[in-house]
């Protein structure tokens, strides 16, 4: 009986999935799945007090059915119990509170609501009390909504729409009276979703995008309203395209209004945006405000999972080919947003499948280096944010191990040691952290860089260095002498005692510590070595480090290597 009922709930014959489940229960009167599964049922049909009270009996075959306590809340929600509702959702987290989102989702749906009821509550009240803006709002619309006026009758309409519009009453006013039915208008609706319009469709299309401006900022109620509309999600991209400067500031500022809000960024997040990615990043060519702008919605955005996921769809044939002709031009576009858009790409490679894609394409890694190469001391403070953020996002993509990485390693590396004497200290760290993490890819590369003196250039950011610099520095110099004898001997040349490796084993960071530890034991195979570290502490260090200090594996055995060699080179 309950598979049955199941059948009847997933073809949408509720009344017929109650009478099974009822059936079920006159043979089990304690199972819990049938009185939830009813109740469920109940919820479809709006029946929300027989809802509850079988969400009260399913809690008492088992006090911690969360589905109960879920059905419940949204019973309670329906019949604007607020505060029943809330209770039911906290009862939920406290039951598992791994269900945290979902917790976040319900009481989130429940503050908006409220919000919605206490608002038209208000608003009634003031129309009553013989609101000005309230018969003015009514007016406008129906003269909007007369058929067969000229165009710029319905603009000038909007025009003052929108002026009255921009209270919370205002707002709650346009609302209650289908202020978001103006597109059933045919010559409203033609002018939005037209393909090429005239300059008097292009105001009018202006007025709307003000006037909706007006209608949804900080509520988040009319945004789900107007974003609920297939004609109105569907045609942002579009007008983001469009090629009309003044539309597409319009958009972007209507798109900002939800992209601020968590609530917001949920209602744009059920629209498809795989093309959105593609299309405010190319907004980075215009010089004007918009590039900020669409910046901004994309920071918004980037964070979110289900934008990241979206994204992979368009990131080769849509989003690569843009972003390395913008890089490639970098000194013709507007630098600062191109500097924000680079580190907005460098986060969504949060996700993994985005990351592996952009680190295979050749054609990312050689746009890359190419803006590196017109990087001398005395450009641009804009087109140095965009070598710093390419650095970064550089940093990124090298959690990926490829062949394509490989092939780069070398100028990779080349381009890094070159900016290692540049006047911005910011850069320089993440060119030594480029190189810590390229350089395993490539002993070509870490043979460039010896040769280039590497060595000497991170013994000097390790002695003068913040923490973050030293630990990309000893890093670096751990590759370094890993695989080469000469990278060995020119740490020994350039800091005889090895005072330098001696400090970093008494560094707070582990990771700092077990990379010195390394370099000391690779170090510590050339004939002298020993000798240079008579009179230190070193045996005491490396014996608290692989006696149990560090809490590191790997930290305690370069530790214990390092004391041995010690003790091989140097009995005494």
């Amino acid at each position: 009986l309950k598979e049955q009922g199941n059948e009847a709930f997933r073809a949408g014959d509720f009344g017929l999935a109650i009478q099974r489940y009822s059936e079920g229960l006159e043979k089990l009167r304690d199972k819990q799945e049938l009185y939830t599964n009813r109740a469920q049922a109940y919820l479809k049909l709006h029946e929300y007090e027989k809802a509850i009270s079988d969400c009260e009996w399913a809690l008492k075959c088992n006090k911690n059915c969360l589905k109960a306590y879920f059905l419940m809340g949204k019973a309670h929600l329906a019949l604007q119990h607020f505060t029943e509702s809330r209770q039911c959702y906290e009862k939920m987290l406290q039951i598992d509170p791994q269900k945290e989102n979902l917790f976040k989702e319900c009481v989130n749906e429940a503050r908006l609501e409220e919000k919605r009821v206490r608002d038209e509550e208000r608003a009634e009240r003031e129309a009553q009390a013989g609101n000005a803006a309230a018969s003015s709002i009514q007016e406008l619309l129906q003269r909007i909504s007369s058929p067969d006026q000229d165009i710029l009758y319905y603009t000038g309409g909007i025009r003052l729409l929108a002026e009255v519009v921009n209270t919370c009453t205002g707002q709650t006013f346009f609302r209650t009276n289908n202020g978001f039915s103006i597109l059933r208008n045919e010559t409203v609706r033609g002018a939005f979703c037209a393909e090429s319009r005239s300059p008097a469709e292009v105001e009018l299309c202006v007025s709307l995008l003000l006037l909706w401006q007006a209608a949804c900022a900080g509520n988040e109620e009319n945004q789900r309203l107007l974003l609920a509309q297939p004609e109105v999600s569907g045609q942002l991209p579009e007008l983001l395209s469009c090629g009309t400067a003044q539309m597409q500031r319009e958009t972007l500022a209507l798109i900002s209004l939800c992209s601020e809000s968590e609530s917001g960024r949920g209602l744009l997040l059920r629209q498809d945006l795989s093309r959105w990615l593609q299309i405010l990043m190319a907004f980075i060519k215009s010089t004007d405000a918009r590039a900020d702008s669409a910046m901004n919605i994309l920071s918004d955005l980037a964070g979110e999972k289900r934008f990241q996921t979206q994204c992979r769809a368009m990131l080769s044939t849509g989003v690569l080919p843009l972003f390395t002709q913008l890089l490639v031009c970098a000194r013709q576009v507007n630098q600062a947003a191109l500097a924000r858009g680079v580190a907005l790409l460098g986060s969504l490679c949060a996700d993994v499948g985005l990351r592996a894609q952009l680190a295979q394409s050749r054609e990312c890694w050689q746009a890359c280096l190419q803006l590196l190469d017109g990087c001398p001391d005395a450009s641009s403070p804009g087109y140095q944010q965009c070598v710093f953020a390419v650095l970064g996002l550089m940093m990124n993509l090298l959690l990926e191990s490829n062949g394509t990485i490989q092939d780069f390693a070398v100028p990779i590396s080349g381009r890094c040691l070159a900016l290692l004497n540049h006047q911005d200290g910011r850069i320089v760290t993440r060119a030594i952290g480029v190189l810590s993490r390229v350089l395993p890819a490539s002993p070509s590369a870490v043979e460039e860089v010896v040769k280039g003196g590497v060595v000497k250039k991170m013994l000097k950011f390790l002695k003068a260095g913040g923490q973050l610099t030293c630990s990309y520095a000893i890093k670096t110099l751990s590759i370094c002498t890993k695989s080469s004898r000469t990278a060995q001997e020119e740490l020994l040349k350039w800091d005889k005692r090895l005072q330098v490796l001696l400090k970093l084993l008494e560094s707070g960071d582990e990771l700092t510590v077990g990379n010195a530890a390394f370099c000391l034991s690779q170090c510590l195979q050339l004939p002298g070595a020993g000798s240079a570290l008579l009179g230190s502490s070193v045996v005491q260090l490396l014996l608290r480090q692989a006696g149990g200090d560090a809490h590191r594996t790997l930290v305690q055995q370069n530790s214990a290597i390092a004391l041995g060699r010690l003790c091989v080179a140097e009995p005494r």
